[in-house]
């Protein structure tokens, strides 16, 4: 939830900083970017807590507790790479978030079909 804080405090910087009033989400380049950034990450905010609770109850706390700072250290690099450039600096970190996803994914359905199966 932090995470999520500070990246909308970016773009209420960006947007007193270019004089950009909302609804407006267009203006200068540099907004754009802290803006999409930011939207980019709320998307999958919801995605990566619901499989980090699933991991954590039911296949490991500390794996899934590992896996999950190290989404957001990713997604945190995703932000900085992005508001910097839009191609160069966030392709890896968005790989890389991604693929935690996908591990958390994993952890959580063989937690679940080891709790379901054995018990």
């Amino acid at each position: 939830v932090l995470f999520s804080a500070y990246f909308t405090l970016q773009v209420i910087y960006a947007r007193r900083k270019y004089k950009i009033s909302p609804p407006e989400t267009t203006g200068h380049p540099e907004f754009e970017r802290i803006f999409r950034a930011q939207v980019n990450c709320s998307e999958y905010f919801p995605i990566f807590v619901s499989l980090l609770w699933v991991a954590g109850i039911f296949f490991h706390q500390g794996v899934a507790a590992v896996c999950g700072l190290l989404y957001l250290y990713t997604r945190f690099k995703y932000f900085q790479g992005y508001t910097m450039a839009a191609q160069e600096s966030r392709l890896g970190p968005l790989y890389a978030s991604a693929r935690l996803l996908w591990l958390l994914l994993g952890l959580a359905a063989v937690g679940l079909l080891a709790h379901f199966l054995l018990s």
